[in-house]
């Protein structure tokens, strides 16, 4: 399932998170990839223990946890600490998969990356270029989006960012672990979940319908839930 957030940081959010972000110091990107990585990526990002990192990275996860459509859709387990990439003209990452687990810094461990998340900083008319472009097996999904929205989509997806030929685009990206491993069982959990809110805004939240169809999520979701 790939999902379009609108509005995760609201415009006076962004601009604080940008007037932080763009006093950092930023390094070449490729001093955090691996090998493969290195040949088809070429932007600069913050150190994921920057400062500014760490502050807008928090702010961001507490925007996440506080709006119900990502939390729907992705039925978070473990949201890893948000990284933070600027491409500037001639700058390209050229088609790759996210890795399938990644080290989480707050716990030492390792994660299972379900989803891919980018959040998009800068607007649309900032810049030339840098779409995000997913494949899927519905064909190529080209994103640009507003600053401040997200979008969502399985980690497992071939993706690419295309070149920059003019300005500059700033965004964070980070995965998930969500409770639902499996794709299709987690968008089959988020349609019964908008389902359930209209039917109770039809109806209301005590009407059959709407009693029987929450009970019906919530059996499955703990049925499928990773433990």
């Amino acid at each position: 399932m790939m999902l379009h957030v609108p509005a995760v940081l609201s415009p006076e959010e962004v601009e604080t998170c940008r007037r932080d972000l763009d006093a950092a110091d930023w390094v070449d990107g490729n001093l955090t990839s691996g090998a493969q990585a290195a040949l088809a990526k070429r932007n600069l990002q913050l150190a994921q223990d920057a400062p500014a990192a760490v502050r807008v990275g928090r702010a961001i996860v507490q925007a996440l946890r506080a709006n119900p459509l990502f939390m729907s859709a992705a039925l978070p387990q473990t949201i890893l600490p948000p990284l933070f990439n600027r491409y500037g003209e001639g700058h390209v990452f050229h088609d790759h998969i996210d890795n399938a687990v990644r080290w989480n810094p707050a716990t030492g461990g390792v994660l299972r990356t379900d989803l891919s998340a980018t959040l998009f900083l800068s607007k649309p008319g900032d810049y030339e270029g840098g779409e995000l472009t997913v494949e899927d097996t519905y064909g190529s999904h080209i994103v640009k989006l507003e600053a401040g929205d997200l979008i969502l989509y399985p980690a497992s997806s071939v993706h690419r960012v295309t070149p920059i030929t003019r300005g500059e685009r700033v965004a964070s990206f980070f995965w998930i672990q969500s409770l639902i491993r499996d794709d299709g069982r987690r968008r089959l959990l988020f349609d019964m979940d908008l389902a359930i809110q209209q039917v109770a805004q039809a109806m209301g939240a005590d009407a059959p319908a709407a009693v029987s169809l929450t009970g019906t999520y919530h059996n499955l979701l703990r049925a499928w839930a990773e433990t």
